[in-house]
């Protein structure tokens, strides 16, 4: 068995988010943003979508750290079936919250870890589905929120981390750090299966 502070780890994403995460398991890992097209496919679903960018994210800086153990993840985030992107703006931002208000959105996060140590590439994937149900949500209570945390880069409009928490009822979900973009439960296991020591 390895430990983790003694690979070249290397998280593929620009996601302050993520590197946040990842400092919980270990402070030794490296950032290097995948060069990926993010457009959906016709027709391609939340979940499949999920599973095809954090792939693409992990070969993409596989390809470009050689001897390294790569870590990608993606988030898609659905009600009904719609995916529901980064809003970016205010406007954008308080229309996806009415969007959820009194539903129950479905948040796909796939890991993917590209092991490329022996010169050879093997890949380890996961994927994970968290359901929040938001309560209802008026006008007032969006605009504060939206006001206050500025959830502009956080597909579904929130920062469950933060004050987003009191727009919901419930999260259901085998692992909260999924929801914040990275599943670390997910990711230690498919570490362990590279034959990393956690912790």
């Amino acid at each position: 068995m390895t430990r983790l502070g003694e690979v070249d780890l290397v998280l593929g994403s620009t996601s302050r988010y993520r590197r946040e995460l990842l400092a919980r398991l270990t402070p030794s890992f490296r950032v290097h943003a995948p060069a990926v097209d993010e457009t959906p496919r016709a027709g391609e679903a939340p979940a499949p979508l999920a599973t095809r960018l954090a792939a693409a994210k992990a070969q993409a800086v596989a390809a470009a750290c050689p001897g390294a153990l790569v870590i990608g993840s993606d988030q898609v985030a659905e009600v009904d079936g719609i995916a529901l992107g980064k809003p970016g703006t205010v406007e954008a931002a308080c229309a996806q919250l009415r969007a959820c208000s009194g539903r129950t959105v479905g948040f796909h996060t796939a890991l993917c870890v590209v092991d490329t140590r022996d010169g050879t590439l093997r890949v380890h994937a996961d994927a994970d589905l968290t359901r929040v149900v938001f309560r209802p949500i008026d006008e007032g209570a969006i605009a504060r929120y939206v006001e206050a945390e500025r959830p502009l880069d956080c597909a579904g409009s929130f920062k469950a981390e933060g004050l987003g928490i009191t727009l919901f009822e419930r999260i259901e979900s085998t692992d909260p750090t999924a929801l914040i973009g990275l599943p670390l439960i997910a990711l230690a296991r498919l570490l362990r299966a590279t034959g990393i020591e956690l912790p």
